[in-house]
């Protein structure tokens, strides 16, 4: 980046009067309620895409770092010196020969006051900051607020009240923390593994040689017959990355991480992916209207590239009894991420898979020669993948029962019908067992043997979680580890996630100790002067599973999570009914919260209080309520987050010095 003194004194010279005229940040300001002694005055902004605020905490020498002040008055003085969050960006400049830190997207601001008259008042400050991009710098600005506070009493703890001010609240759509690479990443190769899945059954892998010899036969030149079949490739590519843009616009972004914990769509899921893996198995076929798929077909007939565009068309539709079932699996895995880029990736990398034989035996067609031939192999491929289904069935049947913590689907009996279903694969594999449709298994090849021997490896290494057994190799997939039928009947019946007076290791993972109360949970923390690991989680959340298994169980991280600090764990889709007194309807930004249920109320919490509504989604908190460091949201690196630990633990530390 390069923040030069000469790009400050163009833009303020130059485009001065165009800065005035472009708001690129949005500023809400509110107060909260820490004590019946102490408020915190919340400056939270929002950012235009690209553009980005410097820190308070920042060397002179600089860019203008934003500078809090409240005006001292009558009823309250300034406790604290500004105190900050954000996803922080320190990097050096050689221009200013500092470094600098600054925030993109979105950034908090905080003061503390004491209160010495705890009637209503008027509170009056002002914010001056600069907003830069990776090119220019904006002049400094000026931004005053006024906040009618209401008495004390009227407060409710860790509730936000509203400002008075003519600037509007960002959006929180724009809030939401997107994705990483990694896990774009990660979407894509399970798209990719799905295409080569589905290149492999009956319905596709025989159209390989038909459809590469059709290029070939009418194409006049090698070099036609290469074009014609890579444009083919490309138009299978373009109709599936236009399905996955096509669910996420008809679902919208919020609601497709909605969907993912909501009880009836994973219900009706699960029976949608039992219907699947029986079709996979040969019960019946799953197939599209004859006359509608001979419709398109008879376009296919047409010279150009609208021909080739309709034999790609065709090919999607002749082949969805058998891409169907793992299309839509793959793009309900996909869409439960919230971000557009999930089904967009999921479908890139079905697509390219499913894609790529055609193009590469286009152009080296000696190759078709060294194809497999058709036969039982190919229905045994299909029945595998419906062994599959029937296993993912299983997570969606699990999400909907954790959700509602109805304690059927326990983490014993998920692992006991998984290793039934893995097992019975591998007899499967071996000849043991037959479909409808298979041939006779005379001999094992060699692929086959090895896909039994990881098969029956899997279903043992599925054994010893029975007795505890962390297995982190599918953490994520099975309920928690303290989802368990004999850790559920030795906890009392009274027992509640919400009304906890002291630490309990009820649903806490590894068998630490936690709080699921906000309020319950600081109370303690200041009792015994440690600072909190505020941790939004959720009982469908595959990724913060993965972080209580893979992380939290590292030694390092787990003494600092059991003696330093105080777990508070709030379920953001916990459906338990809250009650009748404490529901209310609320309203953030353009978004209007239905505060009904137990998760609702830490959904909104989270988003009112950090602006954000990712899970896992971690936080370390002082006994007051202030962050101590940076915020981490998915990130299973173990040095990574012990370093966010630690420099919270070190924070907290140096305040009682």
């Amino acid at each position: 980046m390069k923040h030069t003194l000469l790009s400050l004194f163009f833009i303020a010279g130059v485009i001065s009067s165009n800065a005035q005229v472009q708001n690129h940040a949005k500023w809400n300001f509110a107060v909260e309620k820490i004590s019946d002694k102490q408020l915190q005055v919340v400056l939270n902004v929002t950012l235009d895409s690209g553009w980005h605020i410097y820190s308070s905490q920042m060397e002179d020498g600089g860019p203008q770092k934003t500078i809090v002040s409240v005006e001292p008055g009558k009823s309250f003085k300034v406790a604290e010196k500004t105190t900050e969050f954000g996803k922080l960006i320190e990097k050096y400049d050689s221009s200013f020969n500092i470094t600098l830190r600054y925030y993109p997207h979105q950034a908090v601001f905080k003061e503390v006051i004491d209160v010495t008259d705890t009637s209503a008042f008027t509170l009056k400050g002002n914010v001056s900051y600069m907003l830069c991009t990776d090119e220019v710098c904006l002049p400094p600005e000026e931004n005053e607020f006024t906040i009618n506070v209401p008495a004390i009493s009227q407060i409710s703890i860790a509730n936000t009240n509203a400002a008075t001010t003519t600037i509007q609240p960002a959006n929180l759509s724009e809030k939401q923390k997107p994705l990483s690479q990694h896990s774009y990443l990660y979407i894509f190769i399970a798209g990719s593994l799905a295409g080569l899945a589905a290149l492999l059954t009956p319905c596709v892998f025989p159209m390989i040689p038909m459809t590469v010899s059709f290029f070939t036969k009418r194409s006049k030149t090698r070099a036609q017959g290469l074009r014609n079949a890579f444009t083919y490739a490309l138009s299978i590519v373009a109709i599936y990355v236009l399905l996955g843009f096509g669910v996420s616009k008809i679902f919208g972004i919020d609601a497709l991480n909605s969907l993912s914990t909501n009880v009836w769509f994973n219900l009706i899921f699960f029976v949608l992916l039992l219907v699947f893996a029986a079709s996979f198995f040969g019960a019946f076929e799953i197939t599209l209207s004859s006359s509608f798929v001979n419709k398109v077909d008879s376009r296919s007939g047409k010279g150009g590239l609208i021909g080739i565009f309709f034999m790609a068309f065709t090919l999607a539709l002749v082949s969805f009894s058998c891409t169907g079932p793992i299309v839509g699996t793959l793009l309900f895995e996909s869409a439960a991420t919230g971000s557009i880029g999930g089904p967009l990736w999921g479908m890139i990398g079905f697509s390219s898979a499913l894609a790529l034989p055609f193009g590469l035996f286009a152009a080296f067609p000696g190759w078709l020669n060294s194809l497999p031939k058709s036969g039982g192999w190919l229905n045994s491929v299909k029945v595998s993948l419906g062994f599959l289904e029937l296993a993912l069935a299983l997570k969606f049947l699990s999400n909907a029962d954790l959700v509602v913590q109805a304690n059927i689907l326990t983490r014993e009996l998920f692992l006991v019908l998984w290793i039934i279903i893995f097992a019975l694969w591998g007899f499967y594999l071996l000849g043991k067992i037959k479909f409808a449709h298979d041939s006779e298994v005379n001999y094992l090849s060699i692929p086959r043997l090895s896909l039994i021997i990881l098969v029956f490896s899997f279903t043992l290494y599925l054994v010893p979680g029975l007795w505890g057994a962390p297995l982190k190799l599918i953490s994520g997939f099975p309920p928690p580890d303290f989802y368990s039928e004999w850790k559920h009947n030795n906890v009392t019946a009274n027992s509640s996630a919400s009304d906890a007076s002291s630490a309990t290791n009820e649903h806490c993972p590894n068998g630490l100790n936690c709080f699921h109360d906000y309020v319950e949970g600081m109370a303690y923390a200041k009792k015994v002067n440690k600072p909190v690991l505020l941790d939004f989680t959720g009982w469908a959340c595959v990724n913060c599973r993965k972080m209580e298994n893979l992380v939290w169980t590292d030694p390092l991280i787990d003494a600092k999570l059991r003696n330093d600090v105080v777990l508070i764990s709030l379920y953001v889709d916990d459906k338990r009914p809250l009650p009748d007194a404490e529901k209310t309807t609320k309203t953030l930004g353009d978004k209007t919260y239905n505060i009904k249920t137990i998760g609702s109320k830490w959904s909104y919490f989270q988003a009112s209080k950090f602006n954000i509504n990712s899970q896992p989604y971690y936080v370390m908190l002082d006994t007051t309520g202030n962050t101590l460091s940076i915020s981490e949201g998915y990130s299973p690196n173990i040095s990574t987050y012990n370093k966010f630990l630690e420099e919270g633990i070190q924070q907290f530390a140096k305040k009682g010095e």
